[in-house]
C-alpha cells in the first residue's frame, strides 16, 4: 500500500472535525474501517474521476468506512443505504467503478445532538476541517461535486445527488459530464 496512503488513513483515525463521529477512530470496528478505506484508496489511486459528495452518512460510510458505500454492498450483511445504491449501479452500468473515486466535503459524520442514527448537514467550519483530505486526493482528477452544497463549496459543475428521488437525474448528470 502506498505510503500517503496509509498517512491519509492515520491522519484521518486522528482527525476532529467539528462534533462529527470519527468512525474511523471511535467505536466497534473502526481498525476494520481505517483497513477497508487504505484498500480502497490504494485501488483506485489511478482513478481519474473524483466525485465529492456532502458527508458520511449514518448508513453507510460511518459503518462500512467506505465513501458512498453500505456494509451491505461491502460485507452481504448490515443495512442498505440508497444513495449508495444507487451510486455504484451507475457506476458499474459505465465501466466506471475503478477510474472514480468517491469522497466527502467531511470524511466523517455529522448529526444532530443525541440523534446518531440520522444526518446533518456538515458546519462551515467542518468542511474546512474535511478540506485537507480533499486536496490530498484532488491533484490530477477531474473532480465532480454531488449535490449542490458540493458545487458551492468547490465551485466545480456537479450532478443531483441522488438520494429523494434523484437517481435518474444523477445518471444523466454523470453521462453529460464524463460521457458515460
Amino acid at each position: 500500500m502506498p505510503l500517503g496512503t496509509t498517512s491519509l488513513v492515520a491522519r484521518l483515525a486522528e482527525a476532529r472535525i467539528g462534533t462529527t463521529v470519527n468512525f474511523y477512530r471511535d467505536g466497534e470496528g473502526a481498525a476494520l474501517r481505517r483497513e477497508r478505506l487504505a484498500s480502497y484508496l490504494a485501488a483506485r489511486r489511478g482513478a481519474r474521476v473524483l466525485l465529492v459528495g456532502e458527508a458520511a452518512g449514518y448508513r453507510g460510510a460511518r459503518i462500512s468506512g467506505l465513501p458512498f458505500t453500505s456494509e451491505r454492498q461491502v460485507s452481504g450483511t448490515g443495512p442498505a443505504e440508497a444513495s449508495a445504491t444507487i451510486v455504484h449501479r451507475i457506476l458499474d452500468e459505465f465501466g466506471l467503478e475503478e477510474e472514480v473515486l468517491l469522497w466527502n466535503l467531511v470524511p466523517t459524520h455529522p448529526h444532530p445532538r443525541g440523534s446518531p442514527d440520522t444526518n446533518r448537514a456538515p458546519t462551515r467550519a467542518e468542511i474546512a476541517a474535511g478540506r485537507c483530505f480533499l486536496a490530498e486526493l484532488a491533484p490530477g482528477r477531474r473532480i465532480v461535486a454531488v449535490g449542490r452544497l458540493a458545487e458551492r463549496e468547490l465551485g466545480v459543475p456537479y450532478v443531483r445527488h441522488p438520494s429523494h428521488g434523484g437517481g435518474t437525474a444523477f445518471r444523466q448528470g454523470l453521462i453529460e459530464l464524463l460521457g458515460g
